[in-house]
């Protein structure tokens, strides 16, 4: 319902220039931006304004703007002064956001409303004028807006709570020896998901299955080593790298990845969720085992679970027999050795405890770096990173080239210095940019563009704020990069940001080969 309040804002007889802001989290909403926009459109038209741009996000979160690139380039713009409208539309509160401090609309607003644009709100029952009364009833609005979505991600945490006791499989990938089913609303199997792919129907589900005979195999070879031979974990990874088995994750296995194989209950068939959570998009937080949902001998197993928890004896008895004294010395010889602590470097020491066990022990691991001496005011973790990112850095040729190809292109890369020449016509350079946390809480990722290689098309893969998976990608272009090195926020202008993509079906629309039929 669009309140008309009977006014008209008109400028010398002419109508006064607005644009429309829409949004609308999911594709399933039966309110979508275009529905948005016709009601926005009859609203402005009764009010003397004509609407000259749209800004949309669709399918986006209003709980922040992160990844709401439409509202992001509107503030941006008004700032900037390049709005060329004098009021911005929005069907009603919850499209300018959910925020879950109301005090962070209402900032954006002010911003709009400072630099001489009206943020006007059509369906509510108030006009956004600054009275008392308009406050009063914007404010509430708001505290609804974001109410809602709390209530809403309350509903979800229990809907998917159900989902793992009743044996579904949420998210994640299966781990190497697994592989994950895709059922139909009766439990009966349809077909197993590749890596990559999901389920498409709502009512499907998704269970945990053996993997390959080979895989199987080599995951129980693990635990014989460990239990009966009493290899640890990095004479482990060794041996299979030796025999040049690589991780479900194409790469080689390091004392981490065989720890995770031994402590993961999946492998016995139990359905372990929530060890971690990340409500409405905040902090990350590592639950308490209590708090853990789980439902025991959900799927098939392919460990026998006595030898399982043999393993996980062995394990806990590492840390168990040591006092904190000394859990604390071998913790402070890794800070020594390495200069810095992280998780990864202590699940990658030998003869130490893992760092679950310090988190156990302690409280948490920054709870055991104060009682070391370290303090990481700065976040040495990039050794670990960089060389984690290396090592995937031939992943993404890989994957990129298969991709190219599978539009029917061509791509060629030099082994000597990664640069990829597409269709024998232009040459591309592959860089990934790690993200760094500043003291200040924001992110931000530093490009160094190839200078001496001087590609057509630098293609940056922008990872996200913990390193772990692909953010977005730049495409960009020689001709139009000026300067060497790049500095990225999370939101840079359009600038840069019109070089931004979500995934790379732009760039392998440039790399596909069409048919053309010969000249008769």
């Amino acid at each position: 319902m669009v309140i008309d309040w009977g006014q008209r804002a008109t400028h010398h007889g002419r109508r006064l220039r607005a644009a429309e802001y829409v949004r609308m989290s999911t594709d399933h909403q039966e309110f979508s931006t275009d529905n948005q926009s016709v009601a926005i459109r009859a609203y402005a038209d009764t009010h003397g304004y004509e609407i000259v741009r749209t800004y949309a996000d669709d399918g986006k979160s209003g709980l922040n703007v992160d990844g709401r690139d439409a509202f992001t380039k509107l503030i941006d713009d008004i700032e900037g002064g390049r709005a060329d409208f004098s009021a911005i539309f929005v069907y009603d509160v919850s499209r300018w956001g959910r925020f879950q401090d109301p005090d962070e609309a209402a900032m954006y607003e002010l911003r709009c409303r400072r630099a001489g644009v009206d943020v006007l709100y059509c369906a509510d029952q108030f006009e956004n004028d600054g009275s008392i009364g308009s406050s009063i009833v914007k404010t509430v609005k708001r505290v609804m807006a974001g109410a809602y979505s709390h209530d809403l991600s309350i509903k979800v945490f229990a809907g998917q709570a159900n989902l793992i006791r009743r044996g579904f499989r949420q998210g994640g990938a299966a781990g190497f020896g697994l592989r994950r089913m895709l059922v139909d609303q009766n439990g009966e199997r349809k077909s197993r998901l590749k890596c990559g792919e999901h389920k498409s129907i709502a009512t499907d589900r998704v269970i945990l299955v053996p993997g390959p005979e080979n895989e199987i195999a080599i995951v129980r070879d693990i635990y014989r080593m460990f239990v009966e031979d009493g290899r640890p974990e990095r004479d482990i990874a060794i041996a299979l790298n030796a025999r040049a088995i690589l991780t479900d994750l194409g790469r080689p296995w390091t004392r981490g990845t065989v720890h995770q194989i031994l402590i993961n209950e999946k492998y016995i068939g139990h359905n372990v969720w929530a060890r971690t959570s990340f409500k409405l998009k905040r902090a990350h937080i590592r639950n308490k085992p209590d708090n853990w949902v789980r439902t025991d001998n959900a799927f098939e197993p392919i460990i026998d679970e006595n030898i399982f928890l043999r393993a996980r004896a062995i394990i806990d008895v590492r840390s168990e027999k040591m006092t904190n004294e000394a859990m604390l010395v071998a913790l402070k010889s890794i800070l020594e050795g390495h200069g810095q602590l992280s998780g990864i470097i202590i699940d990658e020491a030998e003869d130490c405890p893992s760092s679950s066990a310090y988190r156990s022990r302690f409280g948490s691991l920054l709870r055991a770096y104060s009682l070391v001496g370290f303090s990481p005011d700065r976040d040495y973790r990039y050794l670990e990173i960089n060389k984690k990112l290396r090592a995937l850095h031939p992943t993404v040729i890989n994957e990129i080239i298969a991709g190219i190809g599978s539009v029917g292109g061509r791509a060629t890369r030099d082994p000597l210095t990664d640069l990829m020449t597409v269709n024998a016509e232009f040459t591309v350079s592959i860089a990934i940019m790690r993200s760094i946390l500043t003291s200040a809480g924001t992110v931000r990722w530093k490009l160094r563009l190839d200078t001496a290689l001087n590609p057509d098309l630098t293609i940056a893969t922008r990872m996200d704020e913990h390193n772990e998976r692909t953010k977005d990608f730049f495409l960009l272009p020689r001709l139009d990069m000026r300067e060497a090195v790049l500095r990225l926020c999370e939101h840079n202008g359009l600038s840069l940001d019109a070089y931004r993509f979500d995934t790379l079906d732009r760039f392998y629309r440039m790399a596909a080969r069409t048919a053309v039929p010969r000249a008769a």
